[in-house]
């Protein structure tokens, strides 16, 4: 696992049938941690205007926002810093955020009502779970998964979010033109990660070279990446927009 901001929250499933989920296997691996004072308070007194509590139903964005406007979704924010800057960067934008991780979320609220930023909502649940009953078909701008777990060892590739199945889930819920954006520091996982990508129907490659991007402007640089940049790691950045 990683140290990022954004690290392992997320979980992979199998479509079977008509766009059903069987859960197969977990690629996450839970540790609640004890949440800190702050971030327990912060879930108490900003849950009701910013928290999004599962549900079976399909949400209506612009009455969840108040407001119309590019919806972008992000899968396993971490402890939010990223998120939180995100949106406070982008206001014409509205940013959901999905975590299974309690004080992550918490942490996320917390920041995210200390400075202001008011087009943020989360969800604190099974995102596969989310993915199936609560987002809408064509109704995102973007979706974003950065640094996901890279189960590096071939044993636990099955682990991984980024399968076939879960793309072709998601291309559901992008609009045309919507774009999917993943990063990660594993260069195993960012060539099976182009790979799943390439293979996708009706998905375009944004990279002028045809494999990966340059980091876009919006992803903001963690702390974590910069050191790994001044060792020499590398980071891949994968943008593929929905065509059709």
């Amino acid at each position: 696992m990683t140290d990022q901001d954004n690290s392992a929250s997320t979980e992979n499933a199998q479509a079977l049938g008509e766009n059903k989920y069987m859960r197969k296997v977990r690629s996450f691996v839970k540790r609640e941690g004890r949440m800190t004072t702050r971030q327990s308070t912060a879930i108490e007194n900003l849950w009701e205007t910013m928290g999004v509590d599962y549900q079976v139903g399909t949400l209506n964005f612009k009455e969840l926002f108040g407001r119309d406007a590019p919806v972008v979704l992000e899968i396993g924010f971490g402890m939010g810093k990223s998120l939180v800057e995100m949106a406070k960067n982008a206001p014409e934008k509205n940013f959901l955020g999905i975590e299974v991780h309690g004080p992550g979320v918490g942490a996320c609220l917390a920041d995210a009502g200390e400075q202001g930023v008011t087009n943020l909502r989360v969800i604190n649940h099974d995102a596969v779970e989310v993915l199936e009953h609560m987002l809408p078909d064509k109704g995102l701008a973007t979706f974003q998964l950065y640094f996901p777990d890279p189960w590096h060892k071939a044993r636990h590739h099955k682990r991984r979010i980024v399968q076939p199945q879960f793309i072709e889930s998601m291309r559901h819920k992008l609009a045309i033109g919507g774009v999917i954006h993943m990063a990660t520091d594993w260069e195993n996982y960012a060539e099976y990660m182009l790979e799943v990508l390439q293979a996708a129907t009706d998905f375009k490659n944004l990279s002028e070279s045809g494999d990966y991007a340059a980091r876009p402007e919006w992803r903001p640089l963690t702390k974590f990446e910069n050191r790994g940049h001044n060792l020499g790691h590398g980071v891949w950045d994968l943008l593929f927009e929905r065509i059709s």
